[in-house]
């Protein structure tokens, strides 16, 4: 039987043990063995009375695995270590057993003075999962999808697995094709969402849905985002229409897994609602950081007859107010305004309020009134700086918003132990495809419009249908956008209407969701749902800043699996069973 190193005190007697040897220590007389499993270290005392292991410790290395016997006893005084759990206590070895030799690491498996690069410590991932943190992290994912099921079933979801292999259907990203042996020329796809089944389930009957479910999509991979698959907490309801209840049903677990699973602070208890279009005006983007403020603050009207011609000539001019702004350098600001530019900015143009008044190259060009109705909207005072953006709104709204974030991870705004928790409601249904010079879905096309047909049969222009709102909803947590949810198109006629609105005829929409618009004809309950992407969740709650650090097997940031070899050439058979040709790029 083998003794896990948390189970050990000072009354267990006899132990069997067994692990890797995280290091070893020869002081002469004694050798000394920290043992390591998944639990914790535990020091071995081999003593030279004891022959075939004294002589078996001495040619033990760096992760070796063993097993040893021995009778646990308390250190001597002065000798405990206060750093391990186990430190007051240690084992004298009677016997112990090589299991297996250790060639010379590639990798550390210590967490202290690692330096190893992220891609060597990918290829050989099996040993790099050993490190301490390592190993706490997914026990602490085990126990977090264990947290969020007991919820699920606690309220009535039944979990219910949907295919791998599916249908192409437009989510948003490319998806990984599967060709079929057995049908030339068609292919699969691996699902970007289980969304078509989970509500082939609503009309099926089934009353609440829920499943971890692997989604794989071919998308550039992000520090917050894996490549090519990740997971993600779906569910759905049926009898649902209004995105509301959808809300209010999955809050509580979201609350518990910050304050109860994390042991961090919610910013506020209520969670707000944000309409889509207020936050990309305070904000500048669809998934807001409430942890600071800084929010961007309209002047367009205050600075309309200005004589500063940057600002007269701009559709809209905005600015944010950062507090203790006024000590940064002059090469800070200019690394801030370089960043603007990338963003499509012409510059940054900015104003520090000092104790002896306001200083900036451009408040000669603004009036007093100007500048008083600036420092009264955003409440500027000394040791602050306020930074403008002047330009067509959508920009302006763009550059502005990701300097609220370069100005809160400058000045160290992002409270860790806190999640600033928000729904991002009222999203647009439809966008502009500038490239396409055309109209096309702003998101998911399942989504309801909010007022049904109605709306969509009175929208006659272009602006009209751009006004149309989809009854769909995002959770933000810190920033990053944590779940994603509708209420469903459950209405063939409606589901014409908005392909319709785009050109499509109703033949192209039996064609790509025949199977979807069919199920909906036999008598389709309304129902509504959403999506938590678990693995960026996790990232939040756990305060890693790289995704790829909290999943067993990520890819790299490449899309390759460096252990495995994946992607790789397969044999010609492969190629011709499934009647397919590999065409070689040009050079």
């Amino acid at each position: 039987m083998r003794t896990l190193a948390k189970d050990l005190n000072v009354k267990s007697g006899k132990v069997n043990l067994s692990g890797w040897v995280n290091s070893r220590r020869d002081h002469g007389g004694l050798i000394f063995i920290d043992l390591r499993d998944h639990t914790g270290v535990i020091q071995l005392v081999v003593d030279p009375n004891t022959e075939n292991a004294f002589n078996l410790a001495e040619s033990l290395r760096d992760e070796f695995v063993i097993s040893a016997t021995g009778t646990v006893r308390k250190r001597g005084e002065g000798l405990e270590n206060p750093n391990i759990p186990t430190g007051d206590i240690e084992v004298v070895v009677e016997d112990m057993t090589l299991l297996n030799r250790c060639e010379p690491l590639p990798v550390s498996t210590h967490d202290e003075g690692q330096e190893t690069g992220e891609e060597t410590r990918l290829k050989y991932r099996y040993l790099d999962l050993r490190r301490p943190s390592m190993q706490s992290r997914l026990l602490r994912r085990s126990e977090y999808y264990r947290f969020m099921r007991e919820y699920m079933h606690e309220h009535e979801f039944i979990e219910v697995t949907t295919p791998i292999l599916a249908n192409s259907s437009p989510e948003g990203a490319r998806d990984f094709i599967i060709p079929s042996r057995l049908r030339p020329g068609q292919f699969y796809a691996l699902p970007q969402a289980p969304q078509q089944f989970k509500q082939l389930l609503m009309v099926g009957g089934i009353p609440r849905y829920y499943q971890i479910a692997p989604c794989f999509r071919d998308e550039d991979p992000r520090a917050d985002r894996l490549y090519g698959e990740f997971y993600q907490l779906d569910c759905e309801m049926s009898f649902v229409d209004d995105g509301e209840t959808v809300r209010q049903e999955m809050e509580p677990l979201i609350k518990s897994l910050v304050t109860e699973f994390a042991g961090k602070k919610l910013l506020t208890e209520d969670i707000p609602r944000i309409p889509f279009q207020e936050s990309m005006e305070k904000y500048g983007v669809d998934k807001p950081d409430l942890r600071y403020g800084m929010e961007l603050i309209d002047l367009t009207e205050d600075l309309k007859n200005t004589e500063f011609s940057v600002f007269a000539k701009a559709q809209c001019v905005k600015a944010i107010c950062v507090k203790g702004g006024a000590d940064l350098s002059r090469s800070q600001i200019d690394g801030f305004t370089e960043q603007a530019r990338k963003l499509g900015a012409g510059g940054l143009a900015y104003l520090t309020y000092t104790k002896d008044g306001i200083k900036s190259p451009i408040a000669k060009f603004l009036s007093e009134a100007e500048l008083d109705a600036i420092t009264k909207k955003t409440g500027a005072e000394a040791g602050d700086a306020v930074f403008f953006g002047a330009d067509k709104r959508d920009k302006v709204n763009k550059v502005l918003g990701q300097l609220r974030i370069a100005f809160a991870d400058h000045f160290n705004l992002k409270d860790p132990n806190v999640v600033a928790l928000c729904w991002i409601v009222d999203f647009p249904f439809y966008e502009w495809d500038e490239g396409a010079r055309k109209l096309d879905f702003g998101h998911n096309p399942f989504s309801m419009p909010k007022g049904g047909l109605e709306a969509l049969e009175k929208a006659k222009t272009t602006e009209e249908k751009l006004a149309i709102v989809a009854d769909q909803y995002d959770m933000v947590a810190n920033g990053y956008e944590i779940c994603s949810g509708a209420v469903r198109n459950h209405n063939p006629e409606i589901m014409y209407k908005v392909f319709g609105i785009l050109g499509y005829d109703e033949k192209y929409v039996e064609a790509r969701f025949g199977g979807m618009l069919n199920a909906f004809k036999f008598g389709a309950p309304p129902h509504a749902g959403c999506a938590y992407g678990i693995d960026r969740l996790f990232m939040v709650l756990e305060n890693i800043d790289n995704i790829r650090e909290i999943v067993a097997f990520p890819k790299n940031g490449s899309g390759a699996d460096l252990m495995m070899g994946a992607p790789s050439v397969v044999d010609d058979y492969q190629i011709t069973d499934c009647h397919l040709q590999i065409v070689e790029d040009e050079e």
